[in-house]
């Protein structure tokens, strides 16, 4: 019965018409869809003050992306400079002393030079008016192999325990 639905005259007239009416909505919805472009291409306009808004959007997306780009090449470059910072000299501790009862003043010094592992040098400066001597101890982590002195303590001490300003105790 559906097959000789399907092979008659009035089937066939029906899925004409349904064509028919298919292809003139087709008609109505393209014609829409070019009023919809064309009202949103002129309001692109209108809202880039005569100049295309897409045109600038990707112009603003492309500059976007190149500042990315460049913060990125920052942050390396920060990154950088931040662990060649650890191993320069960033604490200073100094102490000025009397080595000798015949010098008027506190002509001689102690200078502890450290990095942010407090590793560095240790500098005794010991003068008298006959001579000056300088004299240096290697430091690894706030240590040292030799003896050290009251004021070669201290040095190290004010280096190693000083706040992010650079203070020098004289």
């Amino acid at each position: 019965m559906i097959v000789e639905f399907i092979k008659s005259d009035t089937f066939n007239l029906v899925m004409a018409i349904t064509v028919l009416i298919m292809f003139f909505i087709f008609i109505i919805f393209c014609l829409k869809l070019r009023k919809i472009n064309r009202n949103y291409q002129m309001f692109m306009r209108k809202l880039g003050k005569g100049e295309n808004i897409d045109q600038i959007l990707k112009q603003y997306v492309k500059k976007v992306e190149e500042v990315e780009a460049k913060s990125e090449e920052l942050e390396t470059y920060c990154n950088r400079l931040e662990k060649e910072m650890r191993i320069c000299i960033q604490k200073v501790g100094m102490v000025r002393y009397n080595a000798f009862k015949d010098t008027g003043s506190d002509l001689s010094f102690t200078l502890a030079l450290l990095d942010d592992n407090n590793d560095g040098v240790l500098l005794n400066g010991i003068y008298s008016r006959e001579m000056s001597n300088i004299y240096a101890k290697q430091v690894t982590k706030g240590q040292t192999t030799s003896k050290l002195s009251e004021e070669e303590k201290e040095a190290i001490y004010i280096a190693t325990n000083q706040t992010k300003e650079h203070k020098i105790k004289e």
